[in-house]
């Protein structure tokens, strides 16, 4: 009896080993940006768009994963910009955009918050203060939430004097 015990309690670690597995992408690719390694942390954010690129995970038929996907895209974008890809990062930035099209209502706006202030952040983070600034205003008119205003452009941005409005006189 004990070794049936023994022989589930191993068939269940190896479950939820192989069931975790798949969550390390994103927290290596988090890790390997941290220390520098921006091209690790992009070869293992790619695994990580992959996982919900399929058909099954987000399409017009199925759009179960739709806003996972666009964060995948969107962290895959900050990685590139880190990384001096620019080019890379605004292809990415798109497949992002197009995966938060078919995100579902009602988690479109937080979703739309976080794609839009990691992107800006990392270009904050180059030194592109324009393009954070554009990207944080194009987040804004995509209908982003107040996830969004936790950005670096953000903060600077509420820093800013206002100019006054000229009034007219009648």
């Amino acid at each position: 009896m004990q070794v049936l015990v023994k022989a589930a309690t191993i068939a269940v670690c190896g479950l939820l080993v192989a069931c975790c597995a798949s969550e390390s992408y994103q927290s290596a690719a988090m890790q390997a940006s941290e220390s520098g390694d921006q091209k690790a942390a992009i070869r293992l954010a790619k695994k990580e768009v992959a996982r919900f690129s399929e058909p099954d995970q987000c399409s017009h038929a199925s759009r179960i994963n739709c806003g996972t996907l666009a964060l995948a895209y969107g962290t895959l974008a900050g990685y590139q910009v880190l990384d001096g890809d620019s080019s890379a990062a605004e292809k990415s930035f798109t497949s992002a955009k197009w995966a938060l099209n078919l995100t579902e209502p009602e988690n479109r706006a937080s979703a739309t918050a976080m794609v839009y202030r990691d992107v800006s952040e990392a270009f904050w983070k180059v030194g592109n203060r324009a393009r954070a600034t554009s990207v944080l205003n194009e987040g804004r008119a995509a209908g982003a939430d107040k996830w969004l205003y936790m950005s670096s452009a953000a903060r600077a941005a509420d820093r800013q004097p206002v100019d006054p409005q000229p009034t007219e006189l009648h």
